[in-house]
């Protein structure tokens, strides 16, 4: 993972602005993230510091903290700041590390501000990018597409709720619902962004924005990125976004997620880096040496079928619960659930094993039977999925167990001496569609 930037501090008035500058690219990038993902924790996850990395491969990365949450000054102690106060602090952390013109990457609630950035100082902003974004959010009787009044209500009433529970993850992140380690990790980082009255009040003003008289004057070339079934802010928005900012250039993207880091990403940066330098590099392939488990229920389309579908699902949520604080207690990274079992990786197979047995047990209390299998060597990580031979080997080693089982490959053994784990070999097994041969080992359970 890369190494995390130094938070330092701009001074604008009697306001610090947090802000942190890496990557030494031709090109000066200000990003401007979602307030809801802290300056200090965003390099903490693997999964978001990939994207910053990306960002700064190609340009001087150049972030901050909005005035008024995460490790930023307030803007009063009394209110939130307003729109223009926002849009100040792009240029004072511009100015802070000697930057004369700067494209911007806005996403969510901070496309406004990019908006009014580069509507009023055309000079200083060389391109715009906009991702999943408005210029304003509540319907008007000219603009029907924002949503209704009640939706607002419900927003701001259920704001504390969500901090506590992060119920709307599921709107704004779908393709990482299911990863329990993920959703605490970003109710985490609002609650550190700031309280339920700062959400709240955060929220409230957020939405009273409109930006839209000042779309003609942008004179910057602009990239509008939305995906395409975005419950959360609708496709609609940028497509009224590049019909009315001049020259615009409209990209609309598969999946539904709202939040920049979430669902096919390579797909987003792949369009910036396009849009910003002309090339489009691809992105660079994350190769890490891990511990790969894969864990599946045993006859579960029979079991479904003797207990009926409403039992079955009840029993199937009770089994990925359970799983899930496994790989939490064991370290692990719980990449996705397979339906009937699940894919996890950590950084030590000692670890992956004693997870394995977890599942197995907290499993039979369920009344199921779970069969895992275990391989260590090389992954790609591909945003929060992963690939590469080593994962194919897992899956089909995993298949190649008896209920009650763990079986690991040969290199396994050899990983965890000295751990007091013990094997009993398996002998040479041909998988399928694995070209070589190899030697498989089941863990002996104490």
């Amino acid at each position: 993972m890369p190494e995390a930037p130094i938070v330092r501090y701009a001074k604008s008035g009697d306001v610090r602005v947090a802000y942190t500058v890496s990557g030494d690219g031709p090109l000066d990038v200000v990003f401007i993230a979602n307030w809801d993902t802290p300056l200090e924790a965003r390099w903490d996850e693997p999964i978001m510091a990939r994207h910053l990395h990306r960002l700064e491969s190609f340009g001087r990365l150049i972030s901050f903290d909005k005035r008024g949450v995460g490790c930023s000054d307030p803007a009063r102690f009394d209110d939130v700041a307003t729109p223009e106060e926002w849009t100040d602090d792009v240029f004072t952390v511009m100015d802070a590390v000697g930057s004369d013109s700067a494209a911007l990457v806005a996403v969510g609630e901070s496309g406004p501000m990019a908006m009014l950035a580069a509507a009023t100082h055309p000079a200083r902003v060389s391109a715009l990018v906009l991702l999943n974004t408005c210029a304003r959010m509540k319907r008007a009787d000219d603009y029907p597409i924002g949503f209704p009044s009640e939706i607002e209500e419900w927003v701001l009433k259920g704001v504390p709720h969500d901090w506590e529970h992060g119920v709307a993850f599921e709107t704004v992140a779908p393709s990482l619902a299911h990863d329990e380690r993920i959703r605490r990790w970003w109710s985490r980082n609002r609650r550190l962004q700031g309280s339920p009255a700062i959400g709240r009040a955060l929220s409230r003003m957020v939405i009273s924005i409109d930006v839209r008289s000042v779309l003609p004057t942008i004179q910057a070339p602009t990239l509008v990125l939305h995906r395409r079934d975005n419950r959360w802010t609708r496709v609609d928005h940028a497509r009224y976004l590049s019909d009315k900012i001049p020259g615009a250039k409209l990209v609309e993207l598969a999946g539904a997620d709202d939040q920049w880091w979430a669902g096919d990403t390579d797909a987003v940066f792949d369009e910036i880096e396009g849009f910003l330098t002309g090339v489009r590099r691809g992105a660079e392939t994350d190769r890490v040496l891990a511990a790969v488990l894969f864990t599946d229920i045993v006859d579960s389309t029979a079991r479904a079928a003797e207990i009926g579908d409403r039992a079955w699902r009840s029993l199937l949520d009770q089994h990925d619960a359970v799983a899930r604080l496994a790989v939490d207690r064991h370290r692990g990274r719980l990449v996705k659930s397979t339906g009937d079992g699940l894919l996890a990786t950590f950084d030590g197979p000692a670890r992956a094993i004693r997870c394995a047995s977890a599942i197995v047990d907290d499993a039979a209390a369920l009344g199921l039977e779970v069969r895992s299998g275990i391989h260590a060597g090389e992954i790609e990580l591909r945003g929060s999925d992963i690939g590469g031979i080593a994962v194919h080997i897992a899956s089909r080693v995993a298949s190649s167990a008896n209920a009650g089982e763990t079986v690991v490959s040969a290199t396994v053994p050899a990983l965890v001496a000295g751990s007091g784990i013990e094997f009993e070999s398996r002998g040479v097994q041909t998988l399928k569609g694995i070209p070589e041969a190899l030697e498989l080992f089941v863990v002996r359970r104490s």
